[in-house]
């Protein structure tokens, strides 16, 4: 093989190692964040949730408050 067509091959051969390395990093990254949100919509889903009881508490409350005698 003429050392050129070589020398071609082995640097395709590197660059196409390095963009393994690197799709591979990106995948565990959008993994890794892929996790993340989903734990972010499960947290936000609960203080929804949270917020709409102390909602309906503070609307129950405020039906049984009575007016203070002095007014």
């Amino acid at each position: 093989m003429d050392d050129a067509v070589e020398q071609r091959l082995i640097e395709l051969e590197t660059r196409l190692a390095f963009q393994d390395e690197t799709v591979r990093q990106l995948n565990d990254a959008l993994t890794d964040q892929h996790m993340r949100v989903a734990e972010l919509e499960r947290i936000c889903r609960h203080l929804i949730e949270r917020v709409a009881r102390l909602g309906e508490t503070a609307h129950k409350a405020s039906e049984t408050d009575e007016i203070p005698p002095h007014y």
